[in-house]
């Protein structure tokens, strides 16, 4: 593989999954980690990619957010509104963080009264421009890469609430292996978060179907809703209508 393509599916794997790390790269294109290296410092100074250690992350998830920067902008505001449909008066939800929870914050009209519980900070700071919603930010350790709180203090506060509605998004999903992702420390939130819901409902953009990482949250049976930016009746979408219901 030359160098220009291996460097594109190095970008498109950041742009799907947020972050990525050199290790899972260099087994995907079959070349070394310092190949990797390499690469990703190249499109670093190029402006394309934010490189962290051991990996890299997408220039969408840096704070504060360009809209430029977003990647499949216009496919997260579809599933945003879709999405705000399972959302009632008088619910309490739990939401995640992520660009595409940050287009739902900004799409809650300012008249829905409801409570809902975060583990997202940016997510929170969207939610407070909303005068008609009780916002409730998780703490914990924050992960710089997912711009989430994480650790034992957030599960513990999760423990101790039960709400209507889970909103989440998705690293990967998949028939075979379920909700997957691969930071162990999300893993364990995304975990925790499913326990708390009486129903949850995955947001995805229809890239990340069919792709698996290393980590598993749950199976398919755990989840309630799957909201993507296809159709319902779209082919790539039948096999998980047995599963859970499509939206």
């Amino acid at each position: 593989m030359l160098k220009e393509e291996r460097q594109n599916y190095i970008i498109r794997q950041i742009n799907l999954h947020n972050k990525v790390l050199s290790s899972d790269l260099s087994v995907q294109l079959n070349v070394s980690e310092d190949t990797i290296r390499r690469d990703l410092n190249e499109l670093a100074e190029a402006g394309k990619i934010l490189k962290v250690h051991g990996g890299a992350l997408s220039k969408s998830f840096q704070y504060p957010f360009q809209e430029n920067n977003t990647y499949a902008k216009d496919s997260k505001k579809e599933i945003a509104r879709k999405a705000l449909r399972l959302i009632k008066n008088d619910m309490i939800l739990l939401v995640s963080g992520g660009t595409t929870m940050i287009e739902l914050a900004r799409m809650l009209p300012d008249t829905l009264k409801c409570t809902i519980f975060t583990i997202s900070p940016l997510v929170a700071l969207e939610l407070a421009e909303k005068p008609s919603i009780n916002v409730i930010l998780l703490g914990g350790q924050l992960s710089k890469s997912a711009h989430i709180n994480t650790g034992s203090l957030t599960i513990s506060q999760l423990s101790d609430i039960k709400v209507d509605l889970c909103i989440q998004g998705a690293n990967s999903i998949s028939i075979e292996d379920g909700l997957t992702d691969s930071d162990w420390e999300v893993v364990q939130i995304k975990k925790a978060m499913l326990k708390s819901a009486v129903k949850t409902v995955i947001i995805c953009i229809a890239e990340k179907l069919n792709s698996s990482q290393k980590l598993r949250v749950c199976q398919l049976n755990a989840i309630d809703y799957l909201v993507t930016d296809l159709s319902p009746n779209d082919p790539l979408l039948s096999h998980y209508n047995t599963h859970l219901q499509i939206i």
